[in-house]
């Protein structure tokens, strides 16, 4: 059988995904911030788009290309959807034929969409906040280097170990695990020896302890200082039951088997739970009170508002810029000087229109989402986290009528202000957790009972994790061991061995 070419006709379904639909789904999983700088870069690269200042009302400026970043979903598809095509129109009709200067003109006589809410926001930090500076931790330790009586010599090797230490103060080890003070005399251009004077000298300036190597060196120097402060005598430090203990039996000490310290060091058991006590009272990260890394604020994307037995969701637009078509671009297309400068203004033109058009849109499919949640999450909006109920993308996606994957970019980095606080939008999906009532409970919701129970164990008897399981089930909770022991390390909980308290 010989092979031969021949055309046929075949008609199948196909996605395409056009510039103009990526840029949405693009946009539509960015978190705020993300957005924020989209905007910004686009600003730069498209000169037909540039920031609106805030105006009044009586300014004239086209109501459709003068548009907050995120508007209120409320207001309806904006004229921009009908009037640019990306595709042919009529028969005979290009998409270059489309009458700008006619829809540049219409638009002339309305002012911009109000921001949704006020400026005046309790959540949003104070004044004071964003103008003060805190002392970093190198700052304070080099005051103190520079008053103390040192040579030259001595200062370059005490700035080239305070330059090194971590944020939580310690001294990180050298190449290969080695010691760091080698390498950091032979930084500054001194002895060994001098180094290590120096390090003494810091390891005793405010907060001590800093530039120890471990924990272990970390907690020795602040219980020398403490046990040289309560005595008053040097000498008789190094015979205390806190550097005995601190020396020598820190495994013991953290898996908190103090009888077993006890039985070693033949005292009595109120001695070593005094000792337990100072150790308690030591700073093991000597230097976390001066990181001076800046908070990051959540602002959140949405507002869930109650008013009356209702709940009002409200779409943040605070803070982020709008946009317009500038006039002079706007006069040039008028004037039309030049095909090819008509061309690309009308280019540039078209990305504006769809990337104003994009975040409307993303708007708009976040307020339905939100909107969808609030249904769902009427509970926890009402009672707490206790009330959570299970939910999964497909719930939400089958009530708005949109993919699964829509909703999941939706709600990745986006944060919604409750009456019962800021979360991510991804917070209220879980999965569900069976009771004998037949209902079904957020797996939130039992990490909050967990806690709850944990909270209220006694001292010096914690509760297990089969305790807890028991305990639970008296609640009507069916859920296993394994389950109990998952969400406990998810919450950050030690286990019951390292949680009992002697005092």
């Amino acid at each position: 059988m010989g092979l031969e070419i021949r055309q046929s006709l075949k008609m199948q379904q196909t996605l395409v995904m056009t510039p103009q639909l990526q840029q949405a789904i693009k946009l539509l999983q960015l978190s705020r911030l993300e957005l924020e700088q989209a905007i910004q870069d686009e600003l730069l690269q498209n000169p037909v788009l540039e920031e609106s200042p805030e105006l009044t009302p009586a300014e004239e400026l086209p109501s459709d290309l003068v548009m907050t970043a995120v508007e209120a979903p409320a207001v309806a598809e904006p004229p921009v959807s009908d009037k640019v095509q990306e595709v042919k129109g009529d028969e005979g009709k290009n998409e270059t034929d489309f009458d700008w200067d006619g829809y540049l003109d219409k638009y002339q006589d309305q002012a911009p969409t109000p921001s949704n809410r006020d400026n005046s926001s309790e959540d949003l930090p104070s004044y004071q906040e964003t103008m003060t500076k805190g002392e970093s931790l190198f700052d304070h330790l080099e005051w103190q280097l520079r008053m103390d009586d040192l040579s030259d010599e001595e200062i370059n090797a005490g700035l080239a170990i305070i330059g090194n230490l971590t944020d939580d103060g310690y001294l990180p080890n050298g190449e290969e695990g080695g010691d760091p003070l080698l390498g950091l005399a032979l930084e500054a251009g001194v002895s060994a020896v001098v180094a290590s004077k120096v390090l003494r000298r810091i390891q005793h300036y405010e907060p001590p302890g800093c530039g120890a190597r471990d924990l272990q060196e970390c907690l020795i120097i602040q219980a020398k200082a403490w046990i040289q402060r309560a005595n008053g005598d040097p000498s008789e430090a190094d015979g205390d039951v806190v550097l005995k203990i601190l020396k020598s039996y820190m495994k013991q000490l953290e898996a908190k088997n103090y009888p077993a310290i006890a039985r070693e060091l033949k005292v009595p058991m109120d001695e070593i739970v005094a000792a337990i006590k100072v150790i308690s009272s030591l700073e093991p990260k000597p230097g976390r009170n001066f990181i001076t890394q800046e908070p990051q604020y959540i602002t959140p994307d949405v507002y869930v508002h109650k008013m009356g037995d209702r709940y009002v969701v409200v779409s943040n637009d605070d803070g982020l810029s709008k946009l317009r078509i500038s006039d002079h671009y706007r006069k040039a297309l008028k004037s039309g000087d030049g095909k090819d400068t008509k061309e690309y203004i009308q280019d540039k033109l078209r990305s504006a229109v769809w990337l104003i058009r994009s975040i409307h849109q993303r708007q708009r499919t976040i307020h339905k989402v939100t909107e969808s949640i609030v249904k769902f999450q009427r509970d926890f909006l009402d009672k707490g986290v206790q009330h959570l109920k299970p939910l999964i993308l497909r719930n939400v996606a089958d009530d708005i009528g949109m993919h699964e994957s829509t909703v999941s970019r939706v709600t990745t980095n986006k944060y919604v202000h409750t009456p019962q606080g800021i979360y991510e939008l991804k917070y209220f999906f879980n999965s569900s957790i069976g009771s004998d009532s037949g209902d079904y409970l957020a797996s939130e919701a039992v990490k909050s009972k967990i806690k709850g129970l944990v909270a209220q164990e006694p001292g010096d008897s914690p509760f297990s994790d089969q305790k807890i399981v028991e305990l639970l089930e008296k609640q009507g909770i069916n859920i296993a061991r394994r389950t109990v022991a998952k969400y406990r390390e998810a919450l950050g909980i030690l286990p019951s061995s390292k949680r009992r308290r002697y005092f």
